[in-house]
């Protein structure tokens, strides 16, 4: 938090470190109620356990309301961007664009995008924040950050009125996910600036009793979790996979021993491919939701319901757009395409067409659920992920679907890249299950074949003994790049 003091007339700021829970327990900020206003919902107290929805009428409204509330609160936040960010106003200025000239969502695309290396250039040329942020510095109550791999994390700054707002929608979402305030829920991802630590005030806010365990080892994990009968985690796919694996070499039957009937994950593709969330619904006996967030806008973006169609969005704070990404026009409705997103909300750091780089689909269709956002259908991959095989588009996530289908196989697996007399080749390790008895080169060969009737790929196929991969603790790292020598 920034906290002003008075020094006569001169203000210094010292920085604080503020609590979660003491942020959450924050009073609203006087802006918050104006906020709000543009669409009458206000922040609200945990429904009935037996209700289907923590807020009805919006998220059962018909599509057409859903538009029209968006256009509304496109427009007054590109006001907000413009008045408030130089960045924004220097550089619509010069392109001879204004936020009055936006009368229909279509009319974005008028708009230039942004992207990481644009908000990290900014943040180095107007430090700390950047001069993308609309708001005064005094406002900002929290950050989070990127990890840094470049070595420059980006700040993701919120206003009180910002954290209040995410807030309220993680507790939407963990509400459409079965999430009550009876469960007690053990929330396993870092708080070091990382922006999905602070969702745990979501489960926390529907009333959840909720178990702030963070990062540490998973022996100690599973202690906590049994101790004190978690019904509910929130991890990555490949760690909830390798935390069950681990449960199990410590003695620890998961379905019996431990009360977790619900696991969260986010981070990796893994989550929406069928296979793998079955996998980890196997070892656990308990319901896998997909989630997404990323660390330039809030933690969970999206989330799947209890019917697991698809990860219903927050059409109110977030508008997609999906779009072929060279030639920037809009791809058709389920159709593969890069997610641009601009903030609808979130009025510390507006972002307008920023660029993810995730390859995704939607679908409008209605959900069984009643809820009638739009839905992510999958994040396929990312476009530095992407790996192009003899004119082929391949990622990670379609061998991991083949890999986990296959009960003669681990469901580990790695895609090692190598460059062979000027040629691109591309060779998927994978791990024979304990179980199987068969012949290694006759597993190999159908598991080539199966993935080039799905992919159009036919790579070498190497079998490994199994618990030759190595294990994810955090996101799983699959693509050996040899020719640079590095990972993907």
């Amino acid at each position: 938090m920034i906290a002003a003091q008075g020094d006569g007339n001169a203000l210094r700021r010292t920085i604080t470190i503020m609590s979660l829970a003491a942020l959450a327990s924050r009073a609203t900020h006087p802006s918050h109620t104006a906020a709000l206003a543009h669409h009458g919902q206000p922040h609200r107290t945990a429904p009935a356990s037996d209700a289907p929805y923590w807020d009805e009428q919006l998220e059962t409204q018909p599509r057409a309301d859903w538009e029209a509330l968006k256009l509304e609160l496109l427009k007054r936040h590109l006001h907000h961007a413009y008045e408030g960010s130089p960045y924004y106003r220097a550089t619509w200025d010069a392109a001879g664009l204004h936020p009055d000239q936006v009368k229909t969502l279509e009319d974005l695309r008028r708009f230039p995008f942004i992207d990481k290396q644009i908000i990290r250039e900014r943040q180095l040329a107007v430090p700390p924040f950047g001069d993308l942020v609309a708001v005064p510095e005094r406002d900002i109550v929290y950050i989070s950050a990127s990890s840094g791999s470049t070595g420059v994390p980006t700040a993701s700054p919120f206003t009180a009125a910002d954290f209040d707002d995410w807030m309220d929608y993680e507790a939407r979402q963990f509400w459409s996910s079965g999430l009550r305030p009876e469960d007690r829920y053990c929330h396993s991802l870092n708080f070091s600036l990382f922006v999905g630590g602070p969702c745990v005030l979501g489960a926390q806010k529907l009333g959840a009793l909720s178990i702030h365990a963070g990062t540490v080892p998973s022996e100690r994990l599973l202690t906590i979790a049994r101790q004190f009968q978690a019904t509910a985690i929130w991890t990555t796919p490949s760690y909830a996979w390798y935390l069950g694996e681990t449960a199990l070499k410590e003695g620890i039957d998961p379905k019996k021993d431990l009360a977790i009937k619900r696991i969260f994950v986010a981070g990796e593709p893994g989550g929406s491919i069928p296979e793998t969330r079955k996998r980890i619904e196997d070892l656990w006996g308990a319901s896998v939701y997909d989630y997404y967030g990323l660390s330039d806008i809030f933690g969970s973006c999206a989330g799947m319901c209890e019917e697991k169609d698809g990860l219903h969005w927050a059409e109110d704070h977030i508008l997609v757009e999906v779009l072929d990404p060279e030639t920037g026009e809009p791809v058709a409705e389920g159709e593969r395409g890069e997610m641009v997103l601009t903030t609808l909300k979130k009025t510390a750091r507006p972002m307008i067409r920023f660029r993810t780089g995730d390859i995704v689909s939607f679908t409008s269709d209605p959900c069984a659920c009643g809820r009638t956002s739009i839905r992510l259908k999958g994040v396929h991959g990312r476009l530095d992920d992407m790996i192009i095989i003899k004119g082929v588009n391949l990622f990670p996530s379609d061998v991991e679907a083949i890999a986990r289908k296959d009960h003669d196989l681990t469901g580990e697996y790695k895609l090692v890249i190598e460059r062979i007399n000027h040629l691109d080749h591309l060779t998927v390790e994978v791990e024979r299950s304990a179980a199987f008895q068969g012949d290694d080169g006759e597993l190999a060969l159908r598991f080539a074949r199966h993935l080039k009737s799905v992919t159009g790929v036919q790579p070498a196929v190497t079998i490994l003994p199994p618990d030759t991969l190595p294990r994810a603790t955090h996101k799983a790292k699959r693509v050996e790049d040899r020719r640079t020598g590095v990972w993907a």
